[in-house]
């Protein structure tokens, strides 16, 4: 995994003693809270219901044990013992203090990790699949680019003050796992017909308010020119993305209005103008010194047969049922890609404890060369567990509560933090999450409705992303009373959609019920080996709103 140059170590040591001084003068009054927004902002400091709230930087969600540990260790001293992983691949915690912010910003850098640029106008925390690197279907590995555009896109003085946030996201498989298609930007891996990689290049994605799926400006980009068509997107924005309405200041909005064919013929000419005049091509030298730090690890020549797994998988059900939702294929002989459920019956998606958090980064320090992945589902993977070691990492994890074989059912639930934490929703995400996931707790049933993806967001800013969940609820007010308007057909993947709006919003009482109607309506109508999605696709929106609405 990437580690620190010089350049990095100096930038977030400088910027932890920065901003120690801008703490220190707004505790002392010398700064107002309007005077120190922006300051904070910029170190990914929020100002929530009850207290601030930090936004730690998990870039492309690659984490060594070590820094693991260390976030362990601000959620067990800062906090109130856990931490909550998001949909961006990041941690946040929610009730640090003003004075102790800095030191914990001094703790992360001394083990290469900041918050700079998890808020604010600016490209955010780039995005990658969580088996990036490992992924048996992958064309070429996506972490090296993300860490490319990292280094090109911090303080970036062009780009630090966009009309909008700005979030991209790559993925090096045709398969999507990282929802390139509702981000600003979306790149993902392709090969052109003499079998070199390159880019596909999508524009325009995104959720909240106007979701949207993003459009193809580029059937295939060459890597050499990866950094200069960005910044020709990027150029092209800056300019002409509006900054009189903050609701219609992000990128699609622009590519809406613009047309995708004129969008795309002004990036095109930008693009030729500073080939022209500036040719800017990515140096195959420094191509090759970031791809050195994502070289594979010292596998072990391992058959790709595991007597041991075999015989575990045979004997014990509770392992098999853990296997068949939490291990993926892996591209080398021997091993597996483990993905830890942060969803347990009941709980909180996305949060971990401290303790949990060390005993992920100690299993991945025995048995995954010491790396660890976030996923933008809020879960964790293992990325290089030998299938040998399965059983034994399945036993202790199960030890530790976080063995829940949910991944990718119905109670592996994506939400905010919703009115529990964020003063910007309208009704609470969490409750919601709890009750379904209890009505939904019985694991053959769950294994019975198959695939489904169920994501709730406490207001319309779908940082729950439930714009693209195959079920979606959005938290909305009516009058002071908080409803949830219910969306299906959403997808995430290659095949991106915008969820259909049900109908009139339930009260947070028959919520769980509606859900139960979806789920049997689909379950009557499925037919062999159809997901959720698929049955939906052939059957639309009809039956589903007859069934929930039909006695109205």
């Amino acid at each position: 995994m990437y580690r620190y140059d010089e350049f990095d170590h100096t930038l977030v040591n400088e910027r932890v003693v920065q901003f120690r001084d801008q703490v220190r003068r707004r505790v002392a009054g010398d700064l107002t809270e309007d005077e120190f927004k922006p300051l904070r902002l910029m170190n990914g400091l929020y100002l929530q219901l009850h207290a601030y709230m930090l936004r730690v930087a998990i870039p492309y969600g690659v984490l060594s044990a070590d820094q693991m540990r260390r976030l362990a260790h601000v959620a067990r001293v800062y906090d109130k013992g856990y931490g909550h992983f998001t949909t961006r691949q990041n941690i946040q915690y929610n009730w640090p203090l003003l004075e102790e912010v800095p030191d914990i910003l001094d703790e992360l850098a001394q083990v290469e990790m900041h918050a700079i640029q998890t808020s604010g106008n600016c490209i955010r925390n780039v995005t990658a699949d969580q088996f990036a690197g490992v992924a048996a279907d992958e064309i070429d590995d996506p972490r090296v680019y993300a860490e490319i555009i990292r280094q090109w896109s911090t303080l970036h003085p062009e780009f630090s003050f966009l009309p909008r946030k700005f979030k991209i996201a790559i993925t090096g498989a045709p398969n999507d796992r990282a929802a390139v298609k509702v981000h600003d930007i979306g790149l993902r891996m392709v090969r052109n017909e003499a079998g070199e990689p390159g880019f596909e290049v999508i524009v325009g994605g995104g959720q909240g308010r106007t979701p949207m799926i993003g459009h193809v400006v580029r059937g295939f980009l060459p890597v050499p020119h990866l950094l200069t068509y960005l910044e020709a997107v990027l150029r092209v924005y800056n300019l002409l993305g509006r900054r009189d309405n903050l609701y219609k200041a992000r990128i699609k909005i622009l590519v809406h209005q613009t047309g995708v064919e004129e969008f795309t013929c002004l990036v095109e000419e930008e693009f030729e103008l500073m080939a022209r005049e500036t040719p800017q091509v990515l140096p195959g030298g420094e191509l090759a010194r970031i791809r050195a730090y994502f070289q594979p690890p010292a596998y072990r020549a391992l058959s790709p047969v595991s007597d041991v797994l075999a015989t575990a998988l045979g004997r014990d059900d509770g392992f098999a049922r853990w296997h068949q939702t939490s291990v993926a294929a892996h591209k080398q002989p021997g091993y597996a890609i483990v993905t830890i459920s942060l969803k347990p019956i009941g709980g909180v998606p996305g949060d971990a404890t401290a303790d949990e958090m060390g005993v992920v980064a100690d299993l991945a320090e025995r048995y995954s060369f010491s790396e660890i992945r976030v996923s933008h589902e809020q879960n964790l993977v293992l990325p290089d567990v030998a299938l040998d070691d399965l059983p034994q990492v399945w036993r202790e994890l199960e030890a530790a509560g976080l063995a829940t074989p949910n991944v990718g059912l119905v109670t592996d639930i994506i939400a905010c933090p919703g009115l529990d934490y964020c003063n910007l929703a309208n009704a609470r995400s969490i409750p919601i999450a709890q009750e379904i996931s209890h009505r939904f707790a019985d694991l053959d049933r769950q294994h019975d409705i198959g695939e489904l993806k169920l994501k709730i967001s406490g207001c319309i800013n779908a940082c729950g992303h439930h714009h693209v969940g195959h079920i979606g609820i959005l938290g909305v007010d009516k009058k002071g009373v908080e409803h949830y308007q219910v969306t299906l057909g959403g997808d995430a993947s290659e095949t991106a959609a915008v969820g259909d709006i049900v109908g009139p919003a339930f009260s947070g009482d028959a919520v769980s019920d509606a859900v139960e109607t979806v789920i049997g309506v689909y379950l009557g109508q499925r037919q062999a080996s159809e997901r959720f999605v698929d049955t939906y696709r052939r059957i639309g929106l009809k039956p589903f709103k007859e069934k929930l609405y039909g006695a109205r």
